[in-house]
C-alpha cells in the first residue's frame, strides 16, 4: 500500500507511526502502528520498520510504501538541555520558558557566574544544547559573557546557543572562535525589564536538536529512513498548540504520560490580571512534572494522593489497592486497573495545572490590602484539550478534564467551567505539530477532524 506521509513518534520506549494519504485534497488519518524503541541495539531504524510492519498488519496490507516520512523524538534522553542566567526570576526564567517551550527536558540550571562545581557538572550531564543569558540589551553584561567564555574554554562539542545582552555578540563570538563547540546567536530572551522575546530562541533550539539528534545514541542511522524534519516530542505537541490557537483561540492542552505530565498553555492574560502581574509570562508555555505519571511515576502519586484517600476513592480495601500497585501495568485491562489509573491520572492532571498556573495573593500593609497576580494566567481559556495515552483512552478521560476548573480554591487563576473540553480522539497531535512544518493547513484540518471524533 502506498502512503503520502508518515509520521513516526520514537518515544523512550515505544515508536508509533501515523499514516495519511491525500494531503493535496482531503487530508485522511489512515492508521497507527506502534513497536518497541530500539534505541538499546543501537539502531532505532529496527523499532521504526517494526512500527510500519505493525501498520501494514492493522491496514490488512502486506507492506507499506510511503513518498515521506518525518518524526518527532523523544528517545535518547529527548532535548537534554542547560540554561545558564543572570538572575533566576528574571533571565534565567525567560530562558528557561524558551527552553521548555521548544520540548526541551532542562538538566540543569544556574543563576549568577558560573563555578567550577557548575562547569563539572555540565560535562557529567553531556547535555544536547547549552543555552546562555543575562542581561537586559545594554544593560549587565560581564557575567553572560564571563560565563560564554568558560563555556568555550571548556571546548565541548555540544552546540552552544547565546540568548542575552545584545551588546556581547562580538566578544562572545571571539570567546568561541577556534573551539569546537557550534555557536548560535539569537536576539536576547529578555531584551528589556518585564519583556519576554522567547520564540527567536525556541526556533534556533529545534533547529539545532534536528541537525544534531542523529549523533544521540541509537539514532546514528535515522536519517537512512526518515526523509523530513524531525523534532523534539513536547515541542511538535506545543506547534500543533499553537496552529490551534491561531484558529479557535485560547487554550491549554494536557499530555498525563507514563513518566510525566507535560501542560502546554497558549493564552493571553486578561486586562484584569495583566495590571496586577508582577513578572511577565509567554503567551505560549510549557511546563513538565517530572514526578507525575501514570506508570514510571505511579507511586509518586499513590503517595501524594495518600494509600488511605484511594482507598476511600476506589471504595477497595488496602489489599487490594497495594495488589494494584504490586501488579501495575504500562495499560490497564480490567475495569478496577482502568478506574485506579482514572484516579492516578485526575490527580496528576489536577497538581500539573495547578502548578503551572498562577494565583492571587494578599498582601497587607499601611495602605490596607493589596492584591497581585504571580505566574500564568489560564482565566480566558475557552478549551482544554487532552491528548496522551491517557487523557485519549481513559473511559471518564472528559470528566477528568471537568474537574480542573473545579478544583479551583478560590485564588487559582485556572480555566473556568464553561471552558469546551476536546480530546485527541485519534491520538495523532505531536505528529500533526510536526507534519505542521510543512503542511500548516493540512495538520489543521486533521487536528480539528481529531478533535472531533472522525
Amino acid at each position: 500500500m502506498k502512503i503520502d506521509l508518515l509520521v513516526a513518534e520514537i518515544g523512550s520506549t515505544t515508536t508509533v507511526v501515523n499514516a495519511f494519504n491525500d494531503l493535496d485534497t482531503c487530508p485522511k488519518f489512515i492508521g497507527q502502528g506502534q513497536s518497541a524503541t530500539s534505541v538499546l541495539e543501537g539502531d532505532v531504524n529496527i523499532g521504526l520498520k517494526g512500527a510500519i510492519d505493525d501498520l501494514a498488519k492493522n491496514l490488512g496490507e502486506e507492506s507499506i510504501d510511503y513518498d515521506e516520512l518525518i518524526a518527532t523524538s523523544s528517545a535518547a534522553g529527548g532535548l537534554r538541555m542547560t540554561v545558564h542566567g543572570l538572575v533566576y526570576d528574571m533571565t534565567v526564567k525567560a530562558a528557561k520558558e524558551a527552553a521548555l517551550g521548544a520540548g526541551a527536558n532542562i538538566k540543569f540550571i544556574t543563576a549568577g557566574r558560573l563555578r567550577k562545581s557548575d562547569l563539572r557538572k555540565i560535562e557529567e550531564i553531556k547535555p544536547n544544547i547549552i543555552l546562555i543569558a543575562g542581561g537586559v540589551d545594554y544593560g549587565e553584561r560581564d557575567t553572560a559573557l564571563y560565563n560564554s567564555e568558560l563555556i568555550a574554554e571548556l571546548n565541548l562539542n555540544i552546540p552552544v546557543i547565546y540568548a542575552g545582552n545584545i551588546e556581547n555578540h562580538e566578544d562572545v563570538k571571539d570567546a568561541f572562535e577556534g573551539k569546537q563547540t557550534e555557536l548560535y546567536i539569537v536576539d536576547n530572551v529578555y531584551p528589556k525589564i518585564d519583556e519576554l522575546n522567547v520564540e527567536p530562541t525556541r526556533k534556533v533550539i529545534q533547529e539545532v536538536f534536528e541537525k544534531h539528534i542523529i549523533h544521540a545514541p541509537g539514532m546514528e542511522r535515522v536519517r537512512e529512513m526518515v526523509t523530513g524534519p524531525i523534532m523534539p516530542t513536547p515541542g511538535a505537541v506545543m506547534a500543533a498548540s499553537q496552529l490551534l490557537y491561531d484558529d479557535i483561540g485560547d487554550l491549554v492542552t494536557i499530555d498525563v504520560g507514563g513518566a510525566t505530565t507535560d501542560v502546554h498553555s497558549v493564552t493571553e492574560d486578561s486586562d484584569e490580571i495583566s495590571r496586577i502581574l508582577i513578572n511577565p509570562e509567554p503567551k505560549a508555555k510549557r511546563t513538565v512534572e517530572g514526578d507525575l505519571g501514570v506508570y514510571v511515576s505511579m507511586k509518586n502519586v499513590v503517595e501524594m494522593v495518600g494509600k488511605e484517600e484511594l482507598v476511600k476513592e476506589l471504595q477497595i480495601t488496602m489489599e487490594e489497592l497495594e495488589d494494584l500497585i504490586a501488579h501495575h501495568k504500562p495499560i490497564p485491562e480490567t475495569d478496577l486497573e482502568k478506574q485506579f489509573v482514572e484516579k492516578l491520572t485526575l490527580h496528576a492532571t489536577i497538581t500539573a495545572v495547578r502548578r503551572h498556573a498562577g494565583g492571587l495573593k494578599h498582601l497587607y500593609g499601611p495602605s490596607g490590602k493589596k492584591t497581585i497576580a504571580e505566574g500564568k494566567d489560564l482565566t480566558q481559556v475557552k478549551y482544554i484539550i487532552g491528548t496522551g495515552g491517557a487523557l485519549t483512552r481513559l473511559p471518564n478521560r472528559k470528566m477528568i478534564l471537568g474537574e480542573i476548573a473545579l478544583s479551583n480554591k478560590g485564588n487559582d487563576l485556572l480555566p473556568n467551567a464553561e471552558a469546551e473540553i476536546l480530546i485527541d480522539n485519534h491520538y495523532i497531535m505531536a505528529s500533526l505539530g510536526v507534519m505542521a512544518k510543512k503542511y500548516p493547513e493540512e495538520a489543521l484540518r486533521l487536528l480539528e477532524n481529531s478533535l472531533k471524533g472522525e
